[in-house]
């Protein structure tokens, strides 16, 4: 039986304040789970019912986690979705510093202000199918391991190393080493640039898109083109997640 006290830790990973505390987050349902058991994070501790436990006993046992079985009234007052599905994972967060290595060495994907769990979590996943390895986000920008963020990349924050920076010093220390590419709405079709592989990819806020303090640090900028469907209204602009997998797409076919 869960204590009180635990109920209250694990609740509070909710809050940014508390993952930033305890250094720790969540993560739930079987499907993220069981991706998460098989990657680089440390857990805690799981918690799940029986039904998820007989199929993984084993397995955690031969990994060392640490974990309870639960009833589904401890699973409901410790899970924050509206349907708890079997298990909650308390994960500790990595704290690997960012390496200068990568820069000028692989496509590096930078969020500027990133405000969207759902975007973020999307991008995240962008990241992961296309193989890029490395995002670094603003200090402005979502947190990662809000849980919406965690369950949106459906596992793939396993696979892809998350920093924040303070965007402006980052880049101006490292825009010598690599291209920096900035989506913008009046940005040269990208189809039509010729792309550097090791290049830095800038996708900037939902709203206002790219920061004015570092749009100065953008080398090209670039545009995913529309379909000009008139006399209909054409949309403002692409989703944030989406204008980055096509972004992140055109580098991979052109390399």
């Amino acid at each position: 039986m869960l204590s009180q006290n635990q109920i209250k830790n694990i609740r509070s990973l909710q809050q940014k304040k508390f993952r930033n505390e305890l250094q720790q987050f969540i993560a739930e349902g079987p499907k993220l789970v069981d991706e998460l058991i098989e990657s680089k994070f440390l857990f805690d501790c799981i918690y799940a019912k029986e039904a998820w436990l007989s199929l993984h006993r084993e397995t955690l046992e031969n990994k060392k986690i640490t974990f309870a079985e639960i009833t589904q009234k401890e699973l409901e007052r410790i899970s924050g979705l509206t349907t708890p599905n079997l298990v909650v994972a308390v994960i500790n967060m990595p704290n690997d510093p960012l390496s200068e290595n990568i820069f000028g060495k692989e496509l590096i994907l930078v969020l500027d202000n990133i405000k969207d769990p759902g975007n973020l979590g999307a991008i995240i996943r962008t990241a992961d199918w296309f193989g890029i390895n490395n995002i670094i986000c603003s200090e402005t920008s979502v947190d990662a391991y809000n849980p919406k963020v965690i369950q949106a990349t459906m596992g793939s924050v396993a696979r892809v190393n998350i920093y924040y920076s303070n965007l402006t010093e980052l880049l101006e220390k490292h825009s010598s080493k690599a291209p920096i590419y900035g989506a913008f709405m009046d940005g040269k079709k990208i189809s039509e640039v010729s792309l550097e592989k090791n290049g830095i990819v800038v996708i900037g806020n939902e709203s206002n898109g790219i920061s004015p303090d570092i749009q100065p640090f953008i080398s090209q900028k670039v545009a995913v083109p529309m379909y000009v469907n008139q006399p209909k209204k054409n949309p403002e602009s692409l989703n944030a997640s989406i204008a980055a997998a096509i972004i992140c797409y055109e580098f991979r076919k052109q390399e």
